[in-house]
């Protein structure tokens, strides 16, 4: 990689991926829609502004990069509508620049795995989210793309100082920070996998940049733990005292009127019932131990990020 171009740089993901790709000394474009926001978070490198369903906007962008990072999210309440048009979009891109290409994305194409998921383990979706999600995953690997020998990286769920509210773990990390009643997704005393997204984008950046990880997918995974410990531990560092509430089926269909994003949860909550743990085989035998911050240090600094705004 020479130089690349991050996609949906301002989001949870891009940040973290442009400051690692940063930190390793790669030459680097940041792409998105606020000009004002790309300049603040990064004011000494080349900016781009754009839509990301708009293929000559990209490959505007891109001119002179060799790489891109596709880390631009749908928002959730649209995902079944937008996420294909939106693949389609930056592989078409791609394929026109003729770059590397590799695409972030998650779990739910596996459907109701429930258990340990290699990057070989069949994509099987039971929901409308994990059908265009698949749609998504042979999109990218289809033979047209194949001289631009795409990656695409599977994220957990996750937490990290850049997390947003609409993620899953937003309505209880954030309302933790800032010391509101906070709501917790699925039964908290199972255990559930979560990536500390700064761990993500140092294993994102790696694969990326080593050689013959191409016309492939790769698990990026993150650690276990309950609910329960998760938020203990984040209420301690917060010194939040407020009971956290949680988010069961009924709840999210008696509050999801009014909370589109908390609407758009049922159809994946067997996900909380019967979790899907990403296996480290694959990363781990190309390239050693996965960057395992532990949670405490991981909350303290999410923590401290969001309280500070």
């Amino acid at each position: 990689m020479k130089k690349v171009l991050v996609l949906g740089a301002t989001g949870a993901t891009g940040q973290v991926i442009t400051n690692e790709l940063i930190a390793k000394g790669f030459s680097t474009k940041v792409f998105g829609r606020d000009l004002s926001m790309l300049q603040k978070l990064w004011p000494s490198i080349d900016h781009s502004i754009g839509d990301v369903f708009n293929k000559d906007d990209i490959i505007s962008a891109g001119n002179d990069v060799d790489t891109i990072f596709q880390c631009a999210a749908v928002p959730y309440n649209q995902t079944v509508k937008k996420q294909v048009k939106l693949g389609k979009s930056v592989m078409d891109a791609a394929l026109s620049l003729y770059c590397r290409i590799i695409f972030i994305d998650g779990i739910y194409a596996f459907g109701d795995a429930d258990g340990i998921v290699t990057e070989k383990s069949p994509l099987l979706p039971v929901s409308k989210k994990g059908i265009v999600k698949k749609e998504l995953n042979d999109l990218i690997f289809d033979s047209k793309y194949k001289s631009l020998k795409p990656i695409l990286l599977r994220l957990p769920d996750y937490y990290g100082p850049t997390m947003r509210e609409s993620s899953y773990l937003g309505p209880t990390v954030l309302n933790i920070a800032q010391r509101q009643f906070a709501m917790y997704v699925g039964p908290k005393k199972l255990q559930r996998e979560y990536v500390y997204l700064p761990d993500a984008a140092k294993m994102a950046v790696t694969i990326a940049s080593a050689s013959n990880t191409g016309n492939q997918s790769w698990n990026i995974p993150g650690q276990i733990i309950s609910g329960t410990l998760f938020i203990k531990i984040a209420k301690r560092l917060a010194h939040d005292h407020l009971p956290v509430i949680t988010l069961n089926k009924n709840i999210i269909k008696i509050i999801g009127p009014w909370q589109p994003n908390v609407a758009e949860i049922s159809e994946m909550y067997y996900l909380t019932q019967r979790p899907i743990y990403l296996s480290h085989t694959k990363y781990e035998k190309r390239f050693g131990p996965i960057p395992d911050t532990p949670f405490e240090q991981g909350l303290r600094t999410t923590i401290t990020a969001l309280q500070k705004g």
